[in-house]
């Protein structure tokens, strides 16, 4: 295993990172350091900034309109993706469908779908839990019925991520219900505003809106909107899931929050001449959190690696998958326990400290608790980390 980086890579680093300083949209950037939100049409814009430089569909080859990256570019890319504050990139189009459809699609499906998934044209969103299958996805209830030359869809699916973002939805649909579960599956897509699919907001604890709840009244889709074949959905759905799962190191984008902290810590006081930075037990559990991110980091090239030499993200995913939302969990926790400390001190309206008017601590609470709440949902969405231990215990150690 070479967990190297070749130094020769760095003259491309450093192309993609003077793409992010002098190219990339500024005022998406400025959203986006704020901890805001962006609307649908600056969703586009920074996707398709990515998509008209070919840098969107990073890891798809180049026969499918990818770039053609080595992993170690793909990575370098991520990296420096993060370290700029980009949006990340809404994996359900270039990270989950697109090889799927690639893969498995017609020639026809692929024509179709590739272009407005790598250019950041169109936006997608997964149809996968529905309200009453728990943890249990292969017990979806959500059905396909084939009239003809179509299929009617009806059911409902929930936590769905950027589907008032989504122009095209894909779904795990049932299409047979006579044997086990998991072969009566299908993958199907289908377009937003087809009539009969409604979209209800589901708001976070944090009030933001990343989640809905989409129904399906009798909703009608061509025949050809079936990717790969009829009852094979659960085998597609397990090659999209290795891939989704490695997805969620972002490693760049935690070492970049590390520095915040520090800079931050080094800022706020605790009484005396003491700051944040010199608290013993503060300064172990960002210690703490800078070994859990080295420990990710090898654990994703091990992977990373075993796909360099022929193989495919698979049950080790599960271990990058728990591994990478509990490192986020620690580390925004670090960003409450500053926050709180702020929040715990009075000043006379007359003076402002010096330390609040240091960049790295101004207004760092409201968006580090943001953060917070979102990862606590970390280690439940993408298949919950007590099942993640249990496919390591099973298929990993063959417990």
């Amino acid at each position: 295993m070479d967990l190297s980086i070749d130094p020769k890579l760095e003259d491309f680093r450093a192309d993609v990172r003077a793409f992010f300083a002098n190219d990339f949209p500024k005022d998406i950037l400025a959203k986006t350091r704020k901890g805001a939100s962006l609307t649908t049409d600056e969703v586009r814009k920074s996707e398709s900034a990515l998509g008209k430089k070919g840098w969107l569909a990073a890891a798809w080859p180049k026969e499918h309109g990818g770039p053609g990256w080595s992993l170690e570019e793909q990575y370098i890319f991520d990296e420096e993706l993060e370290r700029a504050g980009v949006p990340t990139v809404t994996p359900m189009g270039v990270i989950y469908v697109g090889p799927i459809i690639y893969t498995f699609g017609t020639d026809k499906q692929k024509e179709r779908w590739l272009p407005g998934i790598r250019e950041g044209r169109e936006g997608w969103c997964q149809g996968y839990s529905e309200p009453d299958s728990g943890s249990d996805l292969a017990s979806l209830q959500f059905s396909a019925v084939r009239e003809r030359d179509e299929y009617i869809l009806n059911g409902t699916k929930i936590w769905t991520s950027a589907a008032q973002h989504a122009d095209w939805i894909f779904c795990l649909a049932r299409t047979d219900n006579s044997g086990k579960k998991q072969e009566g599956i299908s993958f199907i897509i289908a377009e937003m505003n087809r009539p009969g699919i409604t979209v209800t907001p589901i708001i976070t604890i944090d009030g933001k809106h990343a989640l809905n709840q989409v129904h399906f009244d009798n909703v009608r889709v061509p025949a050809d909107y079936l990717i790969g074949e009829e009852g094979k959905g659960w085998t597609y759905s397990q090659y999209l899931l290795g891939h989704e799962r490695t997805s969620y190191a972002r490693i760049g984008g935690k070492r970049k929050q590390l520095r915040h902290l520090r800079e931050i810590a080094s800022h706020v006081p605790t009484g005396g001449n003491r700051r944040l930075i010199d608290e013993p037990d503060f300064a172990r559990k960002l210690s703490d959190a800078d070994l859990a991110v080295d420990a990710l980091e090898m654990t994703v090239l091990r992977v990373l690696s075993a796909v360099k030499d022929g193989g495919a993200p698979g049950k080790e995913a599960s271990i990058v998958k728990v591994l990478a939302t509990s490192a986020a969990q620690q580390i925004t926790t670090l960003y409450l326990d500053a926050a709180g400390l702020n929040g715990n001190r009075q000043f006379d309206d007359s003076v402002t400290p010096d330390w609040l008017s240091k960049d790295a601590s101004a207004n760092f609470a409201a968006p580090g608790l943001s953060l917070y709440y979102g990862t606590r949902a970390q280690s439940i969405y993408g298949g919950t980390n007590e099942i993640q231990r249990n496919i390591i215990a099973k298929r990993v150690l063959g417990l």
